[in-house]
């Protein structure tokens, strides 16, 4: 009985539903900014998604005022973590010990710049997973992220009043 009254103790509080107009607009945002990057992806022949933009999504959208949403966080958070991602796996190996270290790297170098941004500590993962070159740098991490940041900034500005 003690554990499970710590356990309801913990449990945090559901967030209250925004209104309807809020979850219609993220809705929109977000799928627009993600169709945007996969076309960009095709017309140029270069992937431009990274399975970590749909949670950037959900932070740039759904709560674009939050700290983990902000443009420093998602530009230098993605950045950092497929640095790291892609220096671990370059040098180290593609060895699962590797990879954790390469996660918890990028959570710490995150953590020490100021720039914790959740979905992009998942860059390691998906880089240990698929094993890219260094091209994967550029595209699609800074491309996609500087597209995912210009949209969602558009789409904040217009949309603002709104909320």
């Amino acid at each position: 009985m003690l554990l499970g009254n710590k356990v309801k103790s913990t449990v945090a509080v559901s967030l209250p539903r925004p209104p309807i107009s809020h979850i219609l607009l993220a809705w929109l945002g977000s799928s627009t900014a993600i169709a945007a990057v996969v076309m960009l992806g095709k017309l140029s022949g270069y992937p431009w998604i990274l399975g970590s933009f749909g949670a950037s999504c959900v932070l740039l959208f759904g709560f674009p005022d939050a700290a983990f949403s902000q443009p420093r966080n998602l530009i230098l958070g993605h950045f950092l973590c497929s640095l790291i991602g892609l220096s671990f796996l370059n040098f180290l190996g593609p060895d699962w010990w590797s990879m954790a270290l390469a996660v918890g790297t990028a959570l710490a170098t995150m953590m020490f710049f100021r720039s914790v941004h959740p979905p992009a500590g998942s860059n390691p993962v998906i880089i240990f997973l698929t094993q890219p070159d260094w091209l994967f740098l550029w595209f699609p991490t800074v491309a996609g992220t500087l597209v995912l940041f210009c949209l969602s900034r558009l789409f904040l500005t217009i949309t603002r009043k709104f909320r």
